[in-house]
């Protein structure tokens, strides 16, 4: 169980419109390949709220900001605008108008993010950000606590899991390109090291009540997706059941998703 746990202010399910779907899991588990699948097939924007801590920590390391000054980082973290593409289709991270979608997968940052996503005063004001887009709805959000902090009342909350040896290899093939012994053993620190880092502050390896678990060890994405939809599918018809009885017209638009970008920095979408 996680130990420095710390409330992010009001945890009411937020009053929005739309349709929410969130993922959650420890890394490598499939989060994000499952997530974009998700919104490509029902037209649901998708927001990778793990990004938003990436694009925190290169920005601290390019302004020279001491990731272990809580104070300093959650300040910088707060004046940063953070833009990230909500077309599942499209990967693209902006701190202050620079292109940082390939620097915030280096293994370099990644052996250090979580410096910054245990910095609970950044987590703060990112779950500030992260709602915003939440109340919105039509959106698949995919990351650290979505499923319980985020977006407690999602329409359908999925925690992601999978074996070590899985996530280690999907993880090594995926930044490393293969899963040889040199590969995997490379990756380990940054799978099983950082999942027990975030941990003290995020609860991603136990579902809360009504959060459906998914191991996705041993199946194919498709696999794994056809189980998701099949959720999604079922909650779709309970919520557009429940909207005609108070005359509100359903918004489980399958296939007119729009593309955009998420200004994380104001929450609005463009």
């Amino acid at each position: 169980m996680p130990t420095n746990l710390r409330p992010v202010p009001d945890l009411r399910p937020a009053r929005r419109h739309g349709f929410l779907v969130a993922v959650d899991g420890p890394s490598g588990s499939g989060k994000s390949t499952l997530a974009r699948a998700v919104a490509r097939c029902t037209g649901l924007a998708y927001l990778d709220t793990g990004a938003m801590y990436r694009a925190v920590t290169w920005a601290a390391r390019d302004r020279g900001v001491d990731l272990t000054d809580t104070g300093a980082v959650a300040g910088l973290s707060r004046g940063l605008a953070i833009d990230v593409a909500t077309d599942p289709d499209i990967a693209s991270v902006r701190v202050d108008g620079v292109d940082v979608t390939e620097a915030i997968r280096s293994p370099a940052l990644s052996a250090v993010v979580s410096a910054v996503a245990t910095n609970l005063d950044v987590r703060s004001e990112l779950v500030s950000r992260q709602r915003a887009v939440a109340e919105r709805g039509d959106v698949v959000l995919e990351g650290r606590d979505t499923t319980t902090v985020v977006a407690p009342d999602a329409d359908v909350r999925v925690l992601l899991t999978a074996d070590e040896a899985t996530r280690l290899a999907r993880r090594a093939r995926e930044v490393r390109g293969g899963d040889d012994a040199a590969a995997l053993a490379a990756t380990h620190a940054e799978v099983v090291q950082r999942d027990a880092r975030d941990a003290t502050v995020a609860q991603f390896t136990t579902a809360a009540d009504g959060v459906t678990v998914v191991d996705s060890s041993g199946h194919t994405a498709a696999e794994v997706l056809a189980i998701v939809l099949a959720l999604v599918e079922r909650a779709g018809r309970a919520v557009d059941t429940m909207r005609a009885g108070t005359g509100s017209a359903g918004t489980m638009r399958a296939g007119t998703g729009s593309a955009g970008t998420m200004r994380a920095g104001t929450g609005s979408a463009r």
